[in-house]
C-alpha cells in the first residue's frame, strides 16, 4: 500500500461534488428477483429499500448471494434480508470523512442526507476514485497532458505494486458455486479467480455472476466454469496507477488482477478501493496545496 498523505485533494472536496444524485431504491415488498434486475440494470451493487415515509434498509449483492447459498425462494421480499438501517452522510461532508466512515463500518457506499431525513443522493468508492481520476487528468503534471514526452519524469508516481492487494483468492474450474460464495462470505470480496488444472487463470467469478446464476436457477453445485467470465483483466504491476484507474472506469469494472512479467502469474489484485484509499489519482504529490479545488472543465 502507497503512503498515506494526511494533507489530500480528499480533505477539500466535499460529498456534494462527488455523489451521485440518482438512488436505486425499490419499496419493501419487492421480491429479490426484481433487486436483481435493478442491480444489474443500473450496474450498481446495491438498493436502497424505502417507502413512502422512510428508508428502511439496503441489499446488496452479498445479501444476495446469501440468500442463494441459503437456498432462499427468489420470490422472496427484500425486507426480508435488507440491512438496516442505512449508513448516512451529509453533502457538506469531506471526502476524506466518508473515506473514513466506510472504512470503520466495512461498507463501500454512504447513502446521503438533504435538508430533511429522506436521502438525496449515494456516494461510493467508484465516485471517489472518478472524481480523483478527474483531478488528476486535468492536472498540468499530468502525463496524458504533458508535451514533453523524452526524458525522465520528474513526478514521483504510483505504481500500481504499491497499492495493490499483494495476494490472490482462487478456485479452481470445476469447484462448485456454493465453495465460491463461503470464500467470497469469509473473505468479504467482490470477486474470485477461476484457475485450471495447472494454476493458470483462466476466468473470474464475481458477486454479480452469482447473483445472476440465482436468479436463472442454476445448481448452487454447477462448477465455476459455468458462469465464469473470460478472459482475466489483468494489468502489469509497473503499470501507472492512474493508468490501471481509467481502464477500471472505462470498462465499468470494480477490480483488476495484477501480474508481474506474464499475465499467467498473477501477483495480486487492485480495486476501486483501493485505489480511493491512496487519496491519489496518480502520484505521491497530489495534495491540496497543487491543486485548486472546483469542478473541472
Amino acid at each position: 500500500m502507497g503512503i498515506i498523505q494526511k494533507n489530500t485533494i480528499l480533505s477539500e472536496l466535499t460529498v456534494w461534488e462527488a455523489m451521485r444524485r440518482q438512488i436505486i431504491s425499490l419499496p419493501p415488498e419487492a421480491n429479490l428477483a426484481a433487486a436483481i434486475n435493478r442491480l444489474i440494470k443500473f450496474k450498481v451493487n446495491a438498493v436502497l429499500v424505502a417507502d413512502e415515509e422512510a428508508c428502511m434498509g439496503v441489499v446488496s449483492k452479498a445479501d444476495i448471494m446469501g440468500a442463494y447459498y441459503a437456498g432462499l425462494p427468489i420470490d422472496l421480499q427484500v425486507s426480508d434480508i435488507m440491512v438496516s438501517p442505512p449508513l448516512f452522510c451529509r453533502m457538506t461532508d469531506t471526502l476524506e470523512t466518508v473515506l473514513e466512515q466506510m472504512r470503520h463500518h466495512a461498507v463501500h457506499r454512504l447513502y446521503v442526507r438533504g435538508g430533511g431525513d429522506g436521502a438525496v443522493g449515494v456516494i461510493a468508492y467508484p465516485d471517489i476514485v472518478g472524481i480523483l481520476y478527474q483531478y488528476c487528468h486535468e492536472c498540468r503534471y499530468s502525463r496524458s497532458r504533458r508535451t514533453d514526452k523524452g526524458g525522465d519524469d520528474p513526478i514521483l508516481r504510483f505504481r500500481v505494486k504499491e497499492v495493490m492487494a499483494a495476494s490472490v483468492y482462487s478456485h479452481g474450474a470445476d469447484e462448485p458455486l456454493f465453495q465460491l460464495m463461503e470464500g467470497l462470505s469469509e473473505y468479504r470480496m467482490g470477486a474470485v479467480l477461476i484457475t485450471d488444472d495447472r494454476g493458470a487463470p483462466v476466468g473470474v467469478v464475481s458477486k454479480t455472476d452469482l447473483v445472476l446464476a440465482y436468479k436463472h436457477g442454476r445448481d448452487p453445485g454447477a462448477p465455476a466454469r459455468a458462469i465464469m467470465t473470460s478472459p482475466v483483466r489483468s494489468c502489469g504491476e509497473a503499470e501507472y496507477l492512474e493508468t490501471a484507474i481509467r481502464k477500471l472506469i472505462f470498462s465499468q469494472i470494480h477490480r483488476i488482477f495484477v501480474f508481474e512479467d506474464d499475465p499467467s502469474r498473477i501477483t495480486g489484485v487492485l480495486s476501486l478501493s483501493d485505489a480511493a484509499r491512496v487519496r491519489s489519482g496518480s502520484c505521491h504529490a497530489c495534495v491540496s496545496s497543487r491543486i485548486t479545488v472546483g469542478l473541472p472543465v
